[in-house]
């Protein structure tokens, strides 16, 4: 158990505050920018500021959004599967969910017309295909499943990644460059219609995991122990993996892939506050958000009339992370 906590309901309200002003910058910030001023009139939206009105309620609060909560899900996903498989460096890309979310949303948007509802269905079936290809390999092992799990998970990664490079090989070179610029991840196309979608399973994601916080912190000591004080470990697992493909699914169809949150932000929050579900799962839903929320305006402004693809930051800087880490343990 971490030293730090005792002091996490400070740290959380510390985080919820970064998180505030983080969002009003982030507003303030892009090719046009606003005094705080302007800011404030535009946000009573009593006509006085038409410009910024329009800017901020129709394309950047929409995006800020868009990013608090896809930065939530992406972290709270990572921290459940963490502690569901007592792997610390457990994901969504771990598990092959989000290739097959993509490898689903790729086909839907090179078949079909592109909706949001179809893409957000097309992805969703792609990541329960990877949970059922995942789970009919591990089914099979009596012992160490989740290890064989986990590598499973891996080689089917792989598998439907390919898959979705062999389409799009073959598809429209227009309609290729679309789809790979989108799956590298991009918050560009953010609006009220796509927060519609990704905003309640994030929320469903986080209600159920707290609500089995104790099943997920039984699921930490032994499978044994679980059943001992009648939790079911297999049912349970099932249950939040079906609820993190969904949350995967609804934030590929609308933002593409972004690697390395859902490792990241839990891997930092256990290392401040232990691996209690509690304090692990809201620390990553707001640390979560606030990292998205910064990667995003690095995105954004970095480059000038240009937006860095969201994947290319986060695996930066994961990667950089990583290395950190075993520097210091090495």
């Amino acid at each position: 158990m971490s030293r730090w906590t005792r002091y996490y309901p400070l740290a959380l309200s510390a985080l919820a505050l970064v998180l505030l002003v983080s969002v009003v910058m982030s507003l303030l910030l892009g090719s046009v920018s606003f005094p705080l001023s302007t800011l404030a009139a535009a946000m009573q939206f009593n006509g006085t500021e038409p410009l910024a009105e329009t800017i901020i309620w129709q394309l950047r609060l929409p995006r800020v959004l868009t990013a608090l909560l896809v930065g939530a899900g992406l972290a709270v996903s990572g921290a459940v599967l963490q502690n569901a498989s007592r792997n610390p460096l457990a994901d969504p890309y771990l598990f092959g969910l989000m290739a097959g979310a993509a490898l689903g949303a790729t086909i839907v948007s090179i078949v079909l017309p592109e909706q949001q509802l179809s893409m957000a269905l097309g992805a969703f079936v792609g990541a329960m295909l990877a949970i059922v290809l995942v789970l009919a390999v591990a089914m099979r092992q009596q012992r160490q499943r989740i290890e064989i799990t986990l590598l499973a998970g891996v080689a089917v990664s792989f598998m439907l990644s390919a898959i979705s490079s062999f389409i799009l090989y073959f598809a429209e070179p227009f309609a290729a460059n679309r789809v790979i610029f989108w799956l590298m991840g991009s918050l560009s196309r953010s609006s009220w219609q796509s927060l519609m979608l990704i905003g309640p399973p994030v929320v469903l994601l986080l209600l159920l995991a707290l609500a089995l916080r104790r099943q997920l912190d039984a699921l930490l000591l032994s499978d044994s122990s679980a059943r001992s004080l009648g939790i079911r470990p297999e049912r349970l697992r099932l249950v939040l993996l079906i609820a993190t493909a969904l949350v995967s699914a609804v934030i590929v169809s609308q933002c593409g892939g972004i690697a390395f949150v859902g490792l990241l932000v839990p891997h930092m929050v256990r290392y401040l506050f232990g691996v209690t579900a509690v304090p692990l799962l809201l620390g990553s839903a707001l640390l979560g958000a606030v990292f998205m929320l910064w990667v995003d305006n690095l995105s954004r402004t970095l480059l000038a009339q240009q937006e860095i693809p969201l994947g290319v930051i986060t695996s930066v800087l994961g990667s950089l992370f990583f290395l950190l880490l075993l520097r210091r343990r090495v």
